[in-house]
């Protein structure tokens, strides 16, 4: 079945419909080939299918939002995990970098593997709570992306901030309500981080992820002090 190819607002990403209508989020792959993944050829170039229910990046994109990642960004990402999301950040960032934090040594073992063909993607086993332990291995950076299961996820993102990231530049923030307050509404907790947020940032967006994400909001940010 033939796809049809659109841009999204965003550099290396693309709504792929098929002719039956559906559509799928995908972006061009940087590293064509790799096993186990979804894929599709258009022309000469390969595409990697990118699930919303398993990226709360991908959510955003393809609700239609705007994330201000271009393909020479430089990156910082807070809670790379085993390297999903992160891969297709790279992806993105096809000119540019992406400095990808992980806390667990097994989580960094797969992350290891995913950023091996990656040269625009350097793991880094580390703490996010404790930028000054990575501060010389990161440089100034043009967005923060954090995707953490923290109490204190604001904070973290301010710490961050203050030491990488770029005057002007953005920060996406993935608030994990239960990871906050078990008990307190989604809003409450969202609002409070926000209000922290304040110190450094002028708030831009506040997206919530349904359908895709339960108690998940995303928060786009941009840093005025």
């Amino acid at each position: 079945m033939d796809n049809e190819l659109t841009r999204t607002r965003s550099d290396n990403v693309f709504i792929l419909i098929a002719q039956d209508g559906s559509k799928r989020l995908a972006t061009k792959s940087l590293v064509p080939g790799a096993r186990g993944e979804k894929t599709v050829i258009i022309g000469n170039n390969e595409y990697r299918i990118w699930d919303p229910y398993h990226s709360k990046l991908a959510a955003i994109i393809l609700k239609g939002y705007s994330i201000s990642i271009k393909k020479d960004s430089t990156i910082l990402y807070l809670g790379a995990a085993n390297g999903t999301t992160v891969s297709f950040v790279s992806d993105i960032v096809s000119e540019g970098f992406v400095f990808a934090i992980e806390f667990s040594p097994r989580a960094m073992h797969d992350l290891l593997r995913v950023s091996g063909p990656r040269i625009n993607l350097i793991p880094i086993l580390a703490d996010a709570k404790q930028p000054d332990s990575y501060k010389n291995m990161v440089s100034e950076v043009d967005l923060i992306y954090q995707d953490i299961a923290q109490r204190e996820q604001a904070m973290i993102a301010i710490k961050n901030a203050k030491m990488f990231l770029k005057k002007d530049g953005f920060l996406i923030l993935m608030i994990k309500s239960r990871s906050i307050d078990s008990v307190k509404k989604t809003g409450e907790v969202t609002d409070s981080e926000v209000k922290k947020l304040g110190e450094i940032f002028n708030v831009k967006q506040i997206i919530s992820l349904e359908p895709f994400h339960s108690d998940h909001r995303a928060v786009i940010a941009q840093k005025v002090f």
